[in-house]
């Protein structure tokens, strides 16, 4: 049983809230890779962003995520270490913009523990900025498409409640061994 957990789903759904959650609980966790990506392509002026060059940008996101899994490894100690998307989803997109077939081969090569939690789309807290351009069309899609994805590559997926951020810390923590492998 792997250590290394995903939230993923909708955007704007609540990951990013959550990861600081359970980092403020003493969790080790990992940024999502998309916005950071965004935030680098700003500053040089770089055009490998999602609404510029799709496929630029999950290029990035996929090698962003396998130096996210590597530091992981190195330093991440013993406990659970919770990503904020990770290369599932930055697969996914790189095959969604390209068609060229990456995810089944990276995601066997580079798995993740069995339980996957998804934010579902919500409305309520859903909000556009100028580093998540899409509307909220856009990101039901993409939660569709990464919620038939998981349980295909054999992962279980739990939908996180629309609760208060320490109401889904707890949901995450209660169907998560006490201790990692």
């Amino acid at each position: 049983m792997n250590r290394f957990v995903i939230i993923s789903g909708c955007s704007g759904g609540g990951k990013s809230t959550l990861l600081a959650e359970l980092s403020r609980r003493g969790h080790a966790t990992v940024e999502e890779p998309g916005r950071r990506i965004v935030a680098e392509e700003r500053l040089r002026g770089g055009s490998a962003l999602p609404w510029i060059d799709m496929a630029g940008f999950a290029r990035r996101a996929v090698t962003l995520s396998l130096r996210d899994r590597r530091q992981a490894i190195r330093n991440a100690g013993d406990g659970w270490v919770f990503f904020d998307r990770g290369l599932i989803d930055a697969a996914l997109a790189w095959e969604n913009a390209t068609a060229e077939p990456v995810l089944a081969t990276l995601a066997e090569q580079h798995p993740y523990h069995r339980t996957v939690f998804l934010t579902p789309p919500w409305p309520d807290i859903y909000a556009a900025d100028k580093d998540r351009q899409h509307g909220f069309a856009e990101a039901v899609a993409e939660f569709d498409r990464l919620a038939d994805i998981y349980p295909r590559l054999g992962y279980r997926t739990l939908l996180l409640p629309k609760s208060s951020v320490g109401e889904r810390a707890d949901f995450v923590m209660a169907h998560l061994p006490a201790f990692p492998p």
